[in-house]
Protein backbone atom coordinates (compact mmCIF):
# COMPACT_ATOMS: atom_id res chain seq x y z
CA UNK A 1 0.00 0.00 0.00
CA UNK A 2 1.02 3.46 -0.88
CA UNK A 3 1.73 5.52 2.15
CA UNK A 4 1.00 9.38 2.50
CA UNK A 5 4.31 11.08 3.29
CA UNK A 6 3.86 14.16 6.07
CA UNK A 7 5.80 17.55 5.60
CA UNK A 8 5.54 21.03 7.81
CA UNK A 9 2.93 21.63 10.32
CA UNK A 10 1.05 24.87 10.45
CA UNK A 11 -0.85 26.49 13.51
CA UNK A 12 -4.51 27.29 13.20
CA UNK A 13 -6.82 29.10 15.34
CA UNK A 14 -10.02 31.19 15.07
CA UNK A 15 -11.91 34.18 16.66
CA UNK A 16 -14.82 32.70 17.38
CA UNK A 17 -16.09 28.89 18.26
CA UNK A 18 -15.66 26.70 15.51
CA UNK A 19 -17.02 23.08 15.17
CA UNK A 20 -15.99 19.96 13.59
CA UNK A 21 -17.15 16.01 12.98
CA UNK A 22 -14.89 13.45 13.97
CA UNK A 23 -15.40 10.19 12.25
CA UNK A 24 -13.44 7.99 14.03
CA UNK A 25 -12.28 6.17 10.93
CA UNK A 26 -8.99 6.27 8.12
CA UNK A 27 -10.38 7.13 4.78
CA UNK A 28 -7.49 4.67 3.37
CA UNK A 29 -9.15 1.35 2.77
CA UNK A 30 -8.48 -1.52 5.55
CA UNK A 31 -6.79 1.12 7.79
CA UNK A 32 -6.73 2.72 11.36
CA UNK A 33 -7.36 6.41 12.46
CA UNK A 34 -9.95 9.08 12.13
CA UNK A 35 -10.78 12.03 9.76
CA UNK A 36 -11.88 15.88 11.01
CA UNK A 37 -14.28 17.49 9.06
CA UNK A 38 -14.95 20.85 9.47
CA UNK A 39 -18.33 23.03 9.50
CA UNK A 40 -18.98 23.19 5.46
CA UNK A 41 -18.02 19.23 6.08
CA UNK A 42 -14.39 19.64 3.96
CA UNK A 43 -12.02 17.31 5.51
CA UNK A 44 -9.14 19.18 7.53
CA UNK A 45 -7.31 16.98 9.69
CA UNK A 46 -6.67 13.38 9.37
CA UNK A 47 -4.66 10.08 11.18
CA UNK A 48 -3.90 7.53 9.20
CA UNK A 49 -2.33 4.06 11.42
CA UNK A 50 -2.43 1.88 8.46
CA UNK A 51 -2.44 -1.93 9.82
CA UNK A 52 -2.39 -0.63 13.50
CA UNK A 53 -4.03 0.30 16.17
CA UNK A 54 -3.30 1.49 19.22
CA UNK A 55 0.15 2.55 18.08
CA UNK A 56 2.92 4.03 19.94
CA UNK A 57 3.44 6.34 17.50
CA UNK A 58 1.18 8.44 16.14
CA UNK A 59 1.18 11.17 13.09
CA UNK A 60 -1.77 13.86 13.18
CA UNK A 61 -1.82 15.73 9.51
CA UNK A 62 -3.98 17.88 7.83
CA UNK A 63 -5.94 17.10 4.91
CA UNK A 64 -2.89 17.76 2.56
CA UNK A 65 -0.64 15.33 4.31
CA UNK A 66 1.18 18.08 6.48
CA UNK A 67 2.31 16.89 9.52
CA UNK A 68 0.81 18.59 12.42
CA UNK A 69 2.19 16.58 15.57
CA UNK A 70 3.78 13.30 16.06
CA UNK A 71 2.50 11.47 19.51
CA UNK A 72 4.62 9.40 20.78
CA UNK A 73 3.23 6.89 24.45
CA UNK A 74 6.02 6.60 26.80
CA UNK A 75 6.25 4.37 29.89
CA UNK A 76 7.64 6.40 33.02
CA UNK A 77 8.23 3.64 35.87
CA UNK A 78 4.01 2.18 35.96
CA UNK A 79 2.50 4.96 34.60
CA UNK A 80 1.99 5.65 30.92
CA UNK A 81 2.10 9.45 29.35
CA UNK A 82 1.63 10.56 26.22
CA UNK A 83 3.83 13.50 24.22
CA UNK A 84 3.26 15.45 20.99
CA UNK A 85 6.10 16.58 18.78
CA UNK A 86 5.56 19.44 16.26
CA UNK A 87 7.02 18.97 13.17
CA UNK A 88 10.42 20.89 12.31
CA UNK A 89 11.97 18.38 10.26
CA UNK A 90 14.19 16.79 13.30
CA UNK A 91 13.69 13.62 14.89
CA UNK A 92 11.65 13.63 18.03
CA UNK A 93 14.23 12.73 20.39
CA UNK A 94 15.88 15.93 19.30
CA UNK A 95 13.24 18.04 19.86
CA UNK A 96 10.98 19.42 23.38
CA UNK A 97 7.33 18.20 22.78
CA UNK A 98 4.65 20.70 22.33
CA UNK A 99 2.57 18.82 24.83
CA UNK A 100 2.38 15.80 27.53
CA UNK A 101 -0.65 14.05 28.89
CA UNK A 102 -0.66 11.63 31.89
CA UNK A 103 -3.37 10.73 34.14
CA UNK A 104 -3.55 12.30 37.31
CA UNK A 105 -3.43 9.82 40.14
CA UNK A 106 -4.37 9.83 44.08
CA UNK A 107 -7.81 10.87 46.04
CA UNK A 108 -9.03 13.19 43.38
CA UNK A 109 -8.96 11.11 40.66
CA UNK A 110 -10.77 7.93 42.73
CA UNK A 111 -13.45 10.54 43.90
CA UNK A 112 -14.02 11.78 40.45
CA UNK A 113 -14.10 8.22 39.17
CA UNK A 114 -17.10 7.28 40.96
CA UNK A 115 -18.94 10.19 41.60
CA UNK A 116 -18.94 11.56 38.36
CA UNK A 117 -17.59 8.93 35.87
CA UNK A 118 -14.70 10.76 34.39
CA UNK A 119 -10.60 9.84 34.59
CA UNK A 120 -9.12 13.46 34.92
CA UNK A 121 -5.64 13.76 32.57
CA UNK A 122 -2.75 16.58 33.14
CA UNK A 123 -2.04 18.47 29.73
CA UNK A 124 1.07 20.20 29.77
CA UNK A 125 1.58 22.42 26.48
CA UNK A 126 4.16 24.88 25.02
CA UNK A 127 6.39 23.33 26.60
CA UNK A 128 8.56 23.96 23.43
CA UNK A 129 8.07 27.44 23.56
CA UNK A 130 8.00 30.00 26.28
CA UNK A 131 4.83 30.43 28.03
CA UNK A 132 4.19 26.76 29.06
CA UNK A 133 0.63 26.53 30.26
CA UNK A 134 -1.67 23.47 31.91
CA UNK A 135 -4.94 21.92 30.90
CA UNK A 136 -7.23 19.53 32.63
CA UNK A 137 -8.72 16.68 30.11
CA UNK A 138 -11.96 15.59 32.04
CA UNK A 139 -12.83 12.18 29.74
CA UNK A 140 -15.39 9.47 30.20
CA UNK A 141 -14.45 6.20 31.61
CA UNK A 142 -14.88 2.59 29.96
CA UNK A 143 -16.28 3.30 26.42
CA UNK A 144 -17.31 6.65 26.72
CA UNK A 145 -16.91 9.41 23.70
CA UNK A 146 -17.27 12.32 25.82
CA UNK A 147 -14.58 14.70 26.58
CA UNK A 148 -13.43 18.07 27.93
CA UNK A 149 -10.55 19.90 28.22
CA UNK A 150 -10.41 22.63 30.46
CA UNK A 151 -8.02 25.44 31.04
CA UNK A 152 -6.77 25.89 34.83
CA UNK A 153 -9.04 28.23 35.91
CA UNK A 154 -11.82 25.57 34.96
CA UNK A 155 -13.09 27.21 32.06
CA UNK A 156 -14.13 25.27 28.73
CA UNK A 157 -11.28 25.14 25.91
CA UNK A 158 -12.82 22.66 23.97
CA UNK A 159 -15.22 19.16 24.12
CA UNK A 160 -15.88 16.36 22.35
CA UNK A 161 -19.10 14.60 22.24
CA UNK A 162 -20.98 12.33 20.55
CA UNK A 163 -22.89 14.24 17.17
CA UNK A 164 -26.64 14.83 17.23
CA UNK A 165 -28.43 15.30 13.78
CA UNK A 166 -30.85 18.44 14.29
CA UNK A 167 -33.96 16.54 14.27
CA UNK A 168 -32.41 14.73 17.69
CA UNK A 169 -30.97 11.50 15.98
CA UNK A 170 -28.08 10.77 18.13
CA UNK A 171 -25.26 9.10 16.07
CA UNK A 172 -22.94 6.20 16.26
CA UNK A 173 -20.04 6.42 18.35
CA UNK A 174 -17.61 6.85 16.27
CA UNK A 175 -19.05 10.04 14.76
CA UNK A 176 -18.50 13.04 17.28
CA UNK A 177 -18.64 16.87 17.41
CA UNK A 178 -15.94 18.27 18.37
CA UNK A 179 -16.18 22.45 19.96
CA UNK A 180 -13.19 24.48 20.25
CA UNK A 181 -13.33 27.74 21.67
CA UNK A 182 -12.04 30.90 20.07
CA UNK A 183 -8.54 31.74 19.90
CA UNK A 184 -7.12 28.00 20.41
CA UNK A 185 -5.13 26.20 18.21
CA UNK A 186 -7.39 23.91 16.45
CA UNK A 187 -4.10 21.63 15.78
CA UNK A 188 -3.58 21.63 19.23
CA UNK A 189 -6.85 20.27 20.13
CA UNK A 190 -6.83 17.54 17.76
CA UNK A 191 -3.53 15.95 18.65
CA UNK A 192 -4.83 15.97 22.02
CA UNK A 193 -7.91 14.57 21.09
CA UNK A 194 -6.33 11.70 19.34
CA UNK A 195 -4.38 11.25 22.79
CA UNK A 196 -8.37 10.56 24.50
CA UNK A 197 -8.55 7.92 21.28
CA UNK A 198 -5.75 6.12 22.18
CA UNK A 199 -6.34 6.09 25.35
CA UNK A 200 -9.70 4.58 24.76
CA UNK A 201 -8.89 2.34 22.22
CA UNK A 202 -10.39 3.95 19.05
CA UNK A 203 -7.58 4.65 16.88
Amino acid sequence: MAKVHPHVNTISTSSKQEVFTLWMKSLILSSNGCTIFDSNGKIVYRVDNYDQKCSNLVHVMDFTGKLLFTIVKKKFYVFRLWEGYRSSGKDVHEEKPGFRVKKIMGIIQNFLRFSRGCSLYKVMVGLDGNKPCDYVMESGTGKSSSCKILDNLGGLVAEVKRKITPSGVVLGEEVLKMVVEPNVDHSLIVGLVVVFGLIHHKL
